[in-house]
């Protein structure tokens, strides 16, 4: 009987230590950065999925992560001695409050109705609007980058 107690006790401190080892998730909105703020300055910030999401360095503590499309991916901060400061999941994800989806002829097409409806094209659309809306995009971003 007396070992229950210490067995118990061994089996909660284990448990204990394998939550804590265990990787945090953070969630960032499409088109949305967050800052990351680390508790010593950064020397090498790598993302699994660049495609997902993008970090920026701001200062040695602080990093800005902005997603990009949906889906998940890792980032990794490491300081000057390659010791890991953060390692965790980057879930992107959108704000579907304003999020408008039609089905018509088999078809989806999305809309983001905030103000006013806009295109705002999900995986699984139908392949013109996608198209369309990425096309308007791209052009959008050269116009933007000088």
């Amino acid at each position: 009987m007396q070992c229950f107690p210490k067995m118990m006790a061994m089996a909660l401190t284990a448990g204990a230590f394998c939550m804590s080892a265990a990787a945090q998730q953070m969630t960032v909105e499409t088109g949305v950065t967050k800052p990351l703020r680390l508790s010593r300055p950064a020397a090498n910030v790598v993302i699994g999925n660049q495609n997902i999401a993008d970090v920026a360095v701001a200062d040695p503590r602080m990093i800005l992560l902005t997603g990009k499309s949906f889906g998940t991916t890792n980032l990794i901060v490491f300081d000057a001695n390659n010791n890991i400061l953060v390692e965790t999941n980057v879930v992107v994800t959108t704000n579907a409050a304003n999020l408008v989806t039609i089905n018509r002829g088999g078809n989806s097409y999305t809309y983001d109705c905030a103000d006013e409806c806009r295109d705002a094209p999900v995986l699984g659309d139908d392949p013109q609007h996608f198209s369309r809306s990425l096309s308007q995009a791209e052009q959008l971003q050269r116009l933007t980058e000088n």
